[in-house]
């Protein structure tokens, strides 16, 4: 993709959520309270091949509701992390192609596109995040993430514990690149 069109993802992705958390937080500062919930995904916590923009967005949402949360807790206000895996919903089928393919990755790409497809397709219901979300908002001591699924909190647990190597291996395994 061109570094306009990655632009273009970051500014919806991420800096969305940046505009949005600074429009409510003198508000939430006033009252001495308030939740921000931001919506990740596990491609915050893993690389996504063919998915680069995207990923880097969800990181940063990642680091920036971290540091947030840290500055902003001693006013009452909390930002957290809901973090799905894939869930069954039209994400890649509206998901933008890159508008300047490199032929090399052709291939691979088609590829990809089919495990991205069979993975949305058998992925959570849209139930399982809502009630993440609703879990984050109503916690009476809420924590920084809410893994939204049983994929998502075994790919953050695996992430913790396994090897960058092993790790790493899966990564290619399950999105069926070469060794």
């Amino acid at each position: 993709s061109s570094v306009a069109q990655d632009q273009r993802v970051f500014d919806i992705n991420f800096f969305g959520v940046v505009r949005m958390t600074k429009a409510v937080l003198p508000h939430m500062r006033a009252t001495g309270n308030g939740r921000i919930i931001n919506i990740s995904s596990v491609l915050g916590l893993v690389p996504a091949p063919y998915m680069a923009s995207y990923a880097a967005t969800k990181h940063a949402i990642e680091g920036y509701s971290e540091s947030v949360d840290h500055e902003v807790r001693e006013h009452g206000i909390r930002v957290l992390l809901v973090e799905p895996a894939y869930t069954r919903t039209g994400f890649d089928a509206k998901a933008i192609q890159p508008d300047a393919p490199l032929p090399i990755y052709a291939v691979q790409r088609h590829v990809f596109d089919g495990v991205i497809a069979r993975a949305m397709a058998d992925g959570d219901d849209p139930a399982i995040v809502a009630t993440a979300i609703v879990a984050a908002a109503t916690d009476p001591k809420p924590k920084l993430r809410y893994t939204a699924g049983s994929t998502a909190g075994r790919v953050s647990a695996l992430r913790r514990f396994v090897p960058t190597r092993v790790f790493d291996r899966q990564i290619r395994k399950l999105n069926r690149l070469p060794a």
